[in-house]
């Protein structure tokens, strides 16, 4: 099952307005890879309100679209901007990897863009295009080294990993694995993709008890994955296998705190949200802005778990 989201009618709506839009108000186009996924909801309600914080005749109007995990869907909605001539685009890509017709769309039209969240593959982006992201790398790196000490060097883990056309999937298992590469007495049981839902990571590690599977740690992508994984072990009663987590998500936060997760690397929602909005604002008003810009994860433990309640 996936969380329940806070605001039903900001996830349903296919248009938001920050405000009472005014003649001054610029006009930014956001579009979502899906409205439906946790962490990313949390995001757009924080979007939301970095837009409604600007001063009045100097505010911004987002308008969400829900590309529903849909590469095609999501350059259509890109180009409807454009059409709509606003004033900026912001996007957080359905597959990180299919951005450069959105690029050149939004490049050809002279519309400032900012990627949010999910950084495109291509490794230069042109001038009036910027990237508002974590270091997925990082967090893979903070969750495996916390849990490999947890497990003295030793043990079998299995990997939960989020979709596939993500590179946020990608980057977070290769952090995981540079820092396996230091403990070759942990060994990777299994690794298969929940594609970031909690119902998934659930049925994975019951499929894995169900065949007789040893392991000692998950390591999910997610938090969401992560706490499906709590789901089948605690029903399976294994009370001794650590549960790593990403995102530092309200549930993941308060599976820590129960003590049904282990850790979690904190992505900073707000962050990414303030940032990408302003970038956005700025670029529509010709302002300098920085092209990447890098929100830092932090790991989340029993220990500080409090602090970022």
């Amino acid at each position: 099952m996936k969380t329940p989201i806070r605001f039903t009618a900001l996830a349903l709506s296919m248009f938001l307005a920050s405000g009472v839009a005014s003649a001054a108000d610029l006009k930014i186009g956001v579009s979502m890879s899906a409205f439906d996924d946790t962490f990313l909801t949390y995001l757009r309600e924080d979007m939301d309100k970095q837009a409604k914080s600007y001063p009045k005749g100097d505010g911004v109007q987002l308008q969400f679209e829900d590309a529903r995990a849909d590469v095609v869907k999501q350059l259509s909605q890109v180009e409807n901007f454009i059409s709509q001539k606003v004033d900026a685009i912001i996007v957080n890509p359905v597959d990180t990897a299919s951005t450069a017709n959105i690029i050149k769309a939004a490049t050809a039209a002279k519309i400032p863009l900012v990627f949010v969240n999910r950084r495109p593959d291509q490794k230069d982006l042109p001038k009036d295009v910027v990237a508002v992201v974590s270091d997925d790398v990082e967090a893979g790196k903070l969750q495996m080294q916390y849990i490999a000490e947890k497990l003295g060097g030793k043990g079998k883990i299995v990997i939960l990993l989020g979709d596939l056309a993500n590179n946020s999937t990608t980057n977070r298992t290769k952090g995981v694995k540079e820092v396996l590469a230091k403990y070759p007495d942990i060994k990777i049981e299994q690794e298969q993709t929940g594609i970031w839902l909690r119902d998934r990571g659930m049925t994975l590690v019951n499929d894995w008890l169900t065949q007789g599977r040893d392991f000692n740690a998950v390591l999910a992508n997610n938090d969401e994955m992560a706490i499906g994984a709590a789901m089948a072990l605690k029903s399976a009663g294994k009370k001794d296998v650590l549960i790593a987590g990403v995102d530092g998500t309200p549930d993941g936060l308060n599976a820590i705190t129960k003590g049904d997760m282990t850790v979690s690397a904190f992505q900073d929602a707000k962050g990414q949200a303030d940032k990408s909005v302003d970038a956005a604002r700025k670029m529509a008003r010709n302002e300098p802005v920085e092209q990447n810009v890098v929100i830092p994860f932090q790991l989340i433990t029993p220990d500080n778990v409090k602090d970022f309640k």
